[in-house]
């Protein structure tokens, strides 16, 4: 651990720079998910309760460098104050000078940092800006930690720094479950297109003893193979590409784990009428979208046996009834593992936290992390630059 965190760090009369991620869905100028802005009130109470004064800095949308009123960070004062429990002052143009002249127990959000163009580009002159209004800077955004930004790493190498609560957190998830692991470790990876997920995959399978591969990526495994998969979907054109995964996996001693029977149907849509077959048996004219219940099964096996389980992705078409069998089962094994204290289980990907609330254990993993990108580029074994700037 290369980093420091906020019990090292003197806070006391110090003004905080504290990069968060409130990045939430809104409809109707009304918050509609506070999940992220309520990981964040461990750090800032934190701050305040160590003597400092918490400036949040955080994006927004996609203004692209522009102010754009429908992205203004005013929107989510409500939301924050109402988590907070106090109230936040709001500052569309802050200034060191504003800030010094507020209370030290005061909290202040500042407009969304991608409203200046010079924010994404890492412009060295909006970090000294950035670091101007701040003693020490605080970065409590690991789903932002993968981007070069003024705010996430260029700041950061010129003030003391430190992790947040939430970023340590995420950290030290990763750390167990990637870093120094207890073993086996299994790691769970679904989702439509392999070539969204390469690097993941090649990165996995020198790290870990059995890899489960779901969803439709197992269907370019399987045509790999010399298996017909209907009208599935499949990048055929990628098959070279997973035949040298599993090239790469064998050396490794690592086993990567197919669908042993599949559901197959016609069409795509709730109540659909489905088939479960061999891998070898899809009709022509059908689609694969979920494994069957011998794959659940053997993955079950598997986990009993695991310490550590990494999970990013669906193992089916988990969004409609009956094609969420598979993920459904796989997520309550895990869940029920971990709640044994037999199992390890981290798990990340908007897709993946959707599918682990939709089967209702998303409370039972060890770790649940919000963080898309930067989470994915953790696994796929990639420096994360807001995370090597604290260090």
């Amino acid at each position: 651990m290369g980093w420091k965190t906020l019990d090292d760090m003197d806070l006391r009369g110090k003004r905080v720079l504290t990069r968060v991620d409130i990045n939430v869905p809104m409809e109707g100028g009304v918050v509609t998910d506070t999940t992220r802005i309520d990981r964040i009130v461990p750090t800032v109470r934190d701050i305040l309760a160590k003597g400092g004064t918490p400036i949040l800095l955080a994006h927004f949308g996609r203004p692209k460098g522009k102010p754009n009123p429908d992205m203004s960070l005013r929107l989510v004062q409500p939301a924050l104050e109402q988590a907070l429990g106090r109230s936040v002052v709001f500052m569309e143009r802050p200034s060191r000078a504003d800030i010094d002249a507020l209370p030290m127990d005061s909290v202040v959000l500042c407009e969304n940092t991608r409203f200046s163009d010079m924010e994404e580009a890492n412009d060295p002159k909006m970090a000294q800006f950035l670091a101007s209004l701040g003693d020490v800077y605080c970065n409590d955004a690991f789903s932002a930690a993968h981007r070069a930004h003024a705010s996430t790493e260029g700041v950061a190498h010129l003030l003391p720094s430190c992790a947040g609560r939430l970023m340590a957190e995420e950290l030290g998830a990763l750390e167990a479950a990637l870093g120094k692991p207890k073993r086996p470790v299994v790691a769970l990876v679904g989702g439509a297109k392999v070539s969204t997920k390469l690097d993941l995959l090649g990165n996995l399978v020198g790290k870990v003893d059995h890899l489960v591969i779901g969803g439709g990526m197992a269907n370019t495994f399987l045509a790999a193979q010399g298996v017909h998969v209907g009208k599935s979907l499949c990048e055929h054109d990628l098959a070279p590409t997973a035949l040298d995964i599993l090239a790469k996996a064998k050396a490794a001693g690592c086993e990567i784990i197919l669908p042993r029977d599949i559901v197959v149907a016609w069409e795509f849509k709730a109540g659909a009428e489905c088939q479960t077959l061999p891998p070898d048996e899809c009709p022509h004219d059908a689609m694969i979208l979920d494994a069957g219940p011998e794959t659940v099964a053997y993955i079950g096996k598997v986990l009993e046996r695991a310490k550590t389980l990494i999970w990013n992705g669906p193992l089916g078409a988990f969004e409609i009834e009956p094609f969420d069998a598979a993920t459904n089962a796989a997520a309550r094994t895990a869940a029920r593992l971990t709640r044994e204290g037999k199992l390890i289980s981290v798990a990340g990907g908007g897709d993946t936290v959707s599918a682990l609330n939709q089967a209702g254990v998303a409370d039972d993993f060890t770790y649940i992390s919000t963080a898309g990108g930067a989470f994915l580029e953790w696994m796929e074994g990639k420096i994360l630059p807001g995370v090597a700037a604290l260090g």
